[in-house]
């Protein structure tokens, strides 16, 4: 018993220095100079370039215009994480009320429609949203940004789960009580759903900070760069004998590991609560 503990313990332990392994390499070699990791490669060492090296990826200003800051591009990212986690479940929870709740005719059809356009990733419908933005006039704006992926199959799948575990006394009692569907979604699934919110916000949060192709067509404007992207601009300054700064761009990529890695820590028994939910 004890000894297949030890090689479960084991096996967990190998499993988390693989994950972990990367994250560290990063942060080592984002310690030493640009020439030296050109010179030598990655670092497993501490270098003595910590705080000048965070210090001006947070709070120098840089770009083409140089006014972005690693800072802004933080903030950009987090706007655009919190506007895609919030305006997912937002809808998809309206969605999904509607599916289950109002019963029209081809309820399902329609859920299973909206399923289906999982089976259409952004890379399909990306020039089409791109040409609606531009004539919108969106282009460079946190609005056409977020707005033209709020919509989530994923999340109306993972609420409709759940309102259908909901028991039906909780709807009797409330049109007894004179509750309307409004007054019923807001205060009594609204509720009832924290758990399912927490875990689906995870979920979207992390899709959102995470995105690059996206940004990428949306924003020429440097004020409206994400991290993402703010990585990907330090390393395409390769011009002559001018080395790029992988010191900058692997720091930037250990701080753009921070905020999910919080959200998901802070989250992360409501996240297994929500998911696990779904089955009941």
């Amino acid at each position: 018993m004890y000894k297949t503990k030890f090689f479960d313990h084991l096996i967990l332990l190998a499993g988390c220095l693989v994950m972990l392994a990367p994250v560290i390499v990063a942060f080592t070699t984002s310690t030493h100079s640009a020439p030296e990791i050109h010179q030598k490669g990655l670092m497993l060492s501490l270098g003595d370039q910590f705080g000048a090296t965070y210090h001006k990826v947070l709070f120098a200003q840089t770009g083409f215009n140089g006014k972005v800051t690693g800072l802004t591009m933080m903030m950009n990212s987090l706007i655009l994480g919190l506007g895609f986690a919030i305006g997912k479940i937002v809808l998809s929870m309206m969605a999904a009320y509607a599916i289950v709740y109002f019963r029209f005719r081809f309820s399902t059809l329609a859920f299973w429609l909206i399923f289906t356009t999982l089976l259409l990733p952004l890379e399909v419908r990306i020039l089409p949203s791109y040409q609606v933005m531009s004539d919108l006039h969106l282009l460079n704006t946190y609005t056409g940004l977020i707005l033209p992926l709020l919509a989530s199959a994923t999340g109306t799948f993972f609420f409709r789960q759940f309102f259908r575990s909901v028991p039906e006394e909780l709807l009797e009692a409330a049109r007894i009580d004179g509750a309307g569907p409004f007054k019923f979604f807001i205060d009594v699934l609204v509720p009832l759903s924290r758990s399912m919110i927490a875990a689906v916000f995870i979920i979207m949060f992390v899709y959102g900070w995470n995105q690059y192709l996206w940004p990428i067509l949306m924003t020429t404007d440097e004020s409206f760069f994400t991290l993402m992207r703010g990585i990907k601009q330090i390393l395409q300054v390769w011009v002559g004998a001018q080395i790029p700064d992988y010191n900058e761009a692997f720091a930037l990529a250990v701080l753009a590991l921070v905020p999910p890695v919080l959200i998901v820590v802070v989250f992360q028994s409501w996240f297994i609560k929500g998911l696990t939910e779904t089955d009941k």
